[in-house]
């Protein structure tokens, strides 16, 4: 795990996260428990960002009770520094790593529990994913003339990581996210998605993790179905998924009411939006799409 690689802990050691999600990462609700509980520890890393501003961006507890294991807190994605009073008379090690790095053990570590099924009671889906290799084919034609080698891209709303395929063929490896727990899980074992950047979160949070701009292409492959009801939370997630873009957006959709609906919004958010048609001989997926490039 990425994890052992960071702390410098022996692959052997257990190690886990405080909290079970992304989004509690956010509110912190198992940290602040174990900061009021007064947890006695048996040593502890501090984990600070390499170069930069060398914010902390973690700290690892070594607890021998009920287990011996290394437990993992940060405060990094909350917006507190709910930590500091851990580290009032210094950590015993100092460990540096570059903040992405940090994120993406954070992440994988996120992912490992829940192909485990280390939260669930049971899974409620036995079948693998859905795998449809034309759409997947389709995907990879319409994208190729429009993406640039090397390009950073973030997939939102990636469900089983079917469009995920065309990205990976192409040369890329995206981040991906999805709401659906589920439905990573799934891609997760299938090995659709890649562990250290598949994140079950709303996509309304992602800026709680990414800065502005981060990714050079933000991607949504079949987003919707789009309508008057949720046309509003649809809103919501396209625009602020793409303020993380730099240079372009690519959302597909079914039907070309949806595309127009979607232009029309990023239009009004200083992106020069253009619709265009990929129609092919399943009718289903990816019939038309969204082209957004920033003006500014």
């Amino acid at each position: 795990m990425l994890l052992h690689e960071m702390l410098k802990i022996d692959g052997g050691e257990g190690v886990f996260l405080a909290e079970e999600s992304l989004a509690d990462l956010i509110s912190l609700p198992v940290t602040s428990e174990i900061l009021r509980s007064g947890l006695k520890v048996e040593d502890l890393i501090e984990v600070v960002e390499e170069g930069g501003g060398a914010h902390r961006l973690g700290v690892a507890l070594r607890l021998t009770e009920p287990a011996d294991t290394w437990l993992l807190l940060t405060d990094r994605y909350s917006g507190s520094r709910a930590l500091d009073g851990y580290l009032q008379d210094g950590a015993a090690r100092v460990v540096r790593v570059e903040e992405e790095k940090f994120l993406e053990g954070v992440v994988e570590a996120l992912a490992i529990s829940l192909r485990s099924e280390l939260f669930c009671d049971a899974c409620p889906v036995a079948s693998p994913p859905l795998f449809v290799p034309e759409r997947i084919e389709g995907l990879e034609r319409f994208l190729r003339p429009l993406l640039p080698a090397g390009s950073e891209v973030l997939e939102v709303c990636c469900g089983s990581g079917m469009g995920t395929q065309a990205l990976k063929r192409l040369g890329f490896r995206p981040w991906t996210e999805d709401l659906d727990s589920c439905e990573i899980c799934m891609a997760l074992k299938a090995g659709h998605l890649d562990s250290d950047r598949a994140m079950v979160l709303d996509a309304r949070l992602l800026d709680r993790f990414f800065p502005p701009r981060r990714f050079d292409v933000v991607v949504g492959f079949m987003v919707g179905l789009i309508d008057d009801v949720n046309w509003p939370l649809w809103r919501e997630v396209l625009v602020s998924s793409s303020k993380l873009a730099e240079k372009m957006v690519i959302y597909t959709t079914y039907t070309e009411r949806e595309a127009r609906i979607v232009a029309e919004a990023l239009g009004s958010v200083g992106w020069a939006a253009e619709v265009a048609a990929n129609p092919d001989d399943l009718g289903i997926y990816d019939q038309w799409a969204l082209l957004g490039r920033r003006l500014g």
